[in-house]
């Protein structure tokens, strides 16, 4: 496991392995990817500012309104319009009017509503006040009008009329008043502070989103002109204006810029059909001369109109810019990631297939198996590695399998395992074996075989024959007496692995049977990783065990389990 391997050694290092090959397009894919990866990240870093330190801006508004109407044969001046607000940041201004005058406290009938309509005093009780109600109930019912009677209530009488607001509203003129917004703006992480009014301000100046953009004076009209709404209409029910002002700054020395961007828009939903528009009610107090206190009811409509201030500041801030790019830099292993995904569903796709794609898959995945599931086989006449599953339903010889790998290369240099040194027995030993390049058929050759040599064997994982089609045996070959069966190649090769062993004594046998196994898996299979699980031909392993024979004449043979 990997954990007990750093405990072993908490200096080891695990890198992962990679393969190299040429091919032209996955380059020009991988190159192309980075292309557009740095374009991306270079946009990003530059027109997003990733390289600042942000930070939320705070604010503080104040507004001045001003203008004067001609209404109802009385002038309207701002201290009568402007009606102060009990929100932040908000003002009022005042487009309409509805007037009840010399309200004195006293009896009177009550406005027609369903719980206030009677018809006798049965149906008004003493003291009981419904919300719509103006007042309270005295029990008596009451002459409304000529056709009309209403429960008696305690209030300022006489009582409001539900009417509808004037149209056209009574200070339409409004459209033409201003406003003056001062907008001071703090950051305080940097220190900064700056407002909306410049210091070369023109008071007599005009917001104009083309002309004057800057101007912090601005007209009702134009207001909710940019809001895309009708004055006129707005004026008669009233409504709620965002006026929106954002401060995107930019702090840094080498390209400083801090300006306010006004915009405008409607909050209240106009589709409405239930109190639409925006409307409340005050009163203004007198004392007559008798001492009695009288009022006059104003239920006046109008626009509030919200200041909504946000933006942010940003500085250079060198860990905001190696933040950013060392999280971008992960971005260009998307190009591996999208070859990958190539290689990936082209090796789920059963058609179109390539043997370059091929080639880099095997080599690129390699397949792990539990070793007691599998069985390793290798004929003559094929190029691959066979892996065949357990349990076996047939002969190992008719058993269906897959390819594991491509065949390796063997030995570099067969060659090598002989050098033309003097030997005293090289000629015996080349005819002691001369009968073994015999290739005549045995007649007990069971049917499985296909080169005539094998012999019979009851355990169907022993029943292997060295070629998968009818054709000489591999043990009649050059290279297998040299290779597998030459007792100087296999002492040459007890010796590289053990140059101190003994090959004299009574053991002898044994050592170069083992190794004659050996040094086949390692021709046939390439590996001697492979030793545990690969099955040696019944025609291979008979020369083997013939050549060099165990004196009870008891071999173990493969373990199936």
């Amino acid at each position: 496991m990997v954990s007990c391997g750093c405990l072993k050694d908490p200096f080891h290092y695990d890198s992962p392995k990679s393969i190299r090959f040429r091919s032209v397009g996955c380059v020009c894919a991988k190159w192309f990817i980075y292309v557009v990866i740095a374009i991306y990240v270079c946009y990003t870093l530059i027109a997003h500012k990733r390289y600042q330190e942000k930070e939320e801006v705070t604010s503080s508004v104040r507004t001045s309104v001003k203008g004067v109407a001609h209404a109802v044969s009385r002038i309207w001046d701002t201290a009568e319009y402007a009606i102060p607000m009990q929100s932040r940041d908000s003002f009022f201004v005042m487009t309409n009017v509805i007037q009840t005058e010399n309200q004195l406290q006293g009896r009177c009938p009550e406005a027609p509503f369903a719980k206030a309509i009677c018809s006798t005093d049965k149906s008004c009780e003493k003291g009981s006040a419904d919300v719509h109600s103006n007042g309270v109930q005295t029990g008596r019912c009451v002459q409304y009008n000529a056709t009309l009677k209403t429960c008696e209530i305690m209030a300022w009488c006489p009582v409001p009329m539900e009417e509808h607001p004037p149209v056209p509203a009574v200070l339409r003129s409004s459209e033409d008043f201003t406003v003056l917004i001062k907008n001071n703006v703090h950051f305080p992480k940097f220190n900064y502070t700056i407002q909306n009014i410049s210091p070369n301000f023109n008071s007599s100046c005009t917001f104009n989103k083309i002309t004057s953009p800057l101007c912090p004076v601005f007209r009702l009209g134009d207001i909710l002109q940019e809001a895309k709404e009708n004055f006129s209409e707005v004026a008669v029910k009233g409504g709620i204006i965002a006026i929106e002002i954002k401060w995107d700054c930019n702090l840094d020395s080498w390209s400083y810029y801090c300006s306010p961007e006004y915009s405008f828009r409607r909050l209240d939903d106009k589709t409405r059909t239930q109190y639409p528009g925006f409307s409340f009610r005050f009163a203004r107090y007198y004392k007559l001369l008798n001492g009695k206190e009288q009022r006059t009811l104003f239920r006046v409509y109008g626009i509030r109109f919200d200041i909504l201030v946000f933006g942010t500041g940003g500085k250079f801030g060198s860990v905001e810019l190696f933040t950013f790019i060392g999280s971008t830099v992960t971005y260009f292993g998307l190009a591996f990631t999208a070859i990958e995904i190539f290689f990936f569903l082209y090796n789920c796709s059963c058609c179109c297939k390539i043997p370059f794609c091929d080639n880099i898959i095997r080599k690129k995945y390699e397949t792990v198996l539990e070793p007691k599931q599998v069985m390793l086989v290798s004929y003559v006449d094929k190029p691959h590695v066979i892996l065949v599953k357990k349990p076996l339903k047939t002969s190992l010889q008719y058993a269906e399998g897959s390819i594991f790998e491509n065949h390796p290369v063997k030995f570099s240099d067969p060659c090598s395992f002989f050098t033309k040194e003097p030997s005293e027995n090289h000629d015996t030993e080349e005819s002691q074996l001369s009968w073994l390049m015999q290739s005549t058929r045995s007649p007990k050759c069971p049917r499985w075989c296909c080169c005539g040599q094998c012999n019979l064997t009851q355990k169907s994982h022993e029943q292997l024959c060295c070629r998968s089609t009818v054709g000489p045996c591999i043990t009649t070959t050059y290279w297998f007496k040299k290779l597998v069966l030459s007792k100087e190649t296999l002492n040459k090769a007890l010796l590289y692995e053990d140059p101190f062993l003994d090959l004299t004594g009574d053991n002898t046998s044994h050592q170069l049977r083992h190794a004659a196994y050996k040094q086949y898996v390692h021709w046939r299979f390439g590996s001697f990783e492979l030793e545990d699980r690969t099955v040696i031909p019944s025609c291979c392993r008979g020369v083997i065990r013939s050549t060099y024979p165990k004196a009870d004449g008891n071999y173990t043979g493969f373990k199936i389990e």
